[in-house]
């Protein structure tokens, strides 16, 4: 009888055990999906779409571009543009992963809208960089898909 107590015990744990194993993936499963959802869900508006980066594949932009993205950016997406920065963790939404395609889709013009109008957390920079230093951000923005 004994025995047969304990084998309903573990049963008993077993189960709530799966439980909480399914319910922790369920959680995880949300928060990746709601993450993934918050970065393609910030739209800027069509007419940013026809802003041109006068700076395009200029080496010495992008250059200056990752200096200002170490300097601005990394503390919230991170030294790899992956949205895991320090301050991000704490974040809703969680800052943007510059390696996702949904982010490189967009176009030069959509990201330079975005820098300069900002959406919180994410302060706007329209105040606190040039014209020329956000295109030089954005140089560097689309290296971070190669790497």
């Amino acid at each position: 009888m004994i025995q047969h107590s304990n084998y309903s015990l573990e049963q008993f744990k077993m189960k709530k055990m799966k439980k909480l194993a399914t319910t922790v993936l369920v959680i995880i499963a949300v928060l990746f999906s709601s993450n993934i959802y918050s970065q393609s869900t910030w739209k800027a508006p069509q007419s940013a779409d026809e802003i041109i980066n006068p700076l395009k594949d200029d080496a010495v932009s992008t250059k200056q571009g990752k200096k200002l993205y170490t300097q601005l950016c990394t503390i919230c997406h991170g030294t790899k543009g992956k949205g895991d920065g320090m301050a991000g963790a704490a974040l809703n939404p969680k800052p943007a992963n510059f390696i996702l395609k949904t982010f490189q889709v967009q176009s030069d013009g959509a990201i330079f809208w975005k820098i300069a109008e900002g959406k919180a957390p994410m302060a706007g920079y329209k105040d606190l960089l040039s014209k020329e230093k956000r295109w030089q951000l954005i140089s560097y923005l689309r290296t971070l898909k190669k790497q």
